[in-house]
């Protein structure tokens, strides 16, 4: 039987603005299960960063329910979602703007310590920083340096470092190495498995790099305009991608091979916009597929084969034992 840490079930999150409400984060539903990792994919502005942050109450849901370890994190007080938080932590994407400038690598690290009174001793205290410093690769000659001292991947190990000082059970990766050099990613990412298979964490893992996430998550979530579109375990996605959306996104993939390239799919026309949207299929006006169905009403997130769930009417009418759930 899989053990689920996370169920999130119709989380929402809108933002008031002159022209209306904006649909951020809309009626997304996905179960995690321990020790795994959910990669969250989408272009920029389909809500995967908002989508995080609500899951963790940086942000206030508008609706819905968020459960982790049997807990509805969206009823508890501020009070116990900060005790909570421990076991929750998030690693930001700009290494450079999650840093305190006027802070040395020790006192970056020791904060929550401090922050949480999880250690009240100044000495022991020091002896968990050097720790955490050893464990996320980070020489302990550099405790004393400040941030505009150091690189972006040290950087971002300092973030790491601060993430798991209150060993956390799961932890959200925003685009954790978006920012850095490529060669820099692979050792951010390689630490990241490590650690997970060390300590048993559980990632959501949010990039707008499909390649990365092929090779980091279990599973595969793709967003588009605050909504689920597709999700399926990565090897399944990327074999058998089945929403229109996905398998643009897959063929936009750099490869090294010209042969292995599939034909790439460049969209067309104008993306709907996420202020009221309409009771239809926000991926229509890009879809060479799109019906009037699409246009009509908005598609719901099907099972079509096991564990591959997709929100597309053609998918429904082609797809073979689709589950109507």
């Amino acid at each position: 039987m899989s053990d689920v840490i996370l169920d999130v079930k119709n989380l929402k999150k809108y933002f008031k603005t002159s022209r209306g409400l904006l649909h951020a984060v809309d009626n997304v539903s996905f179960t995690l299960e321990r020790g795994k990792t959910l990669g969250v994919v989408g272009e920029s502005g389909c809500g995967k960063s908002t989508t995080g942050r609500a899951i963790l109450r940086l942000i206030e849901p508008t609706s819905g329910e968020v459960w982790f370890e049997g807990t509805d994190l969206t009823t508890l007080s501020e009070r116990d979602m900060r005790m909570k938080r421990r076991e929750l932590q998030m690693i930001f994407q700009d290494p450079y703007a999650s840093l305190d400038p006027r802070r040395t690598v020790k006192q970056a690290i020791e904060e929550p310590l401090k922050y949480n009174k999880i250690i009240t001793d100044k000495y022991d205290r020091d002896d968990r920083t050097v720790e955490l410093m050893h464990t996320v690769g980070l020489a302990e000659r550099l405790i004393n340096t400040y941030p505009h001292e150091l690189d972006g991947g040290r950087l971002q190990r300092i973030g790491i470092a601060r993430a798991l000082a209150l060993n956390p059970k799961l932890i959200v990766c925003d685009e954790p190495v978006s920012a850095l050099d490529v060669s820099i990613q692979a050792q951010i990412l390689n630490l990241l498995e490590e650690l997970q298979e060390k300590m048993g964490l559980t990632y959501i893992f949010i990039t707008h790099d499909l390649a990365v996430v092929n090779h980091f998550a279990d599973e595969i979530a793709v967003m588009y305009l605050g909504q689920i579109i597709e999700k399926a375990e990565a090897e399944e996605l990327f074999d058998n991608p089945m929403h229109p959306y996905t398998q643009a996104l897959l063929s936009a993939i750099p490869v090294t091979q010209t042969d292995d390239r599939p034909q790439r799919i460049i969209l067309k026309g104008e993306i709907s916009s996420p202020i009221d949207p309409p009771d239809a299929c926000r991926f229509a006006p890009r879809c060479i597929y799109a019906t009037d169905e699409c246009r009509a009403s908005d598609p719901a997130f099907r099972e079509m084969s096991p564990g591959h769930f997709v929100a597309c009417h053609r998918c429904r009418q082609v797809g073979k034992g689709a589950n109507e759930a």
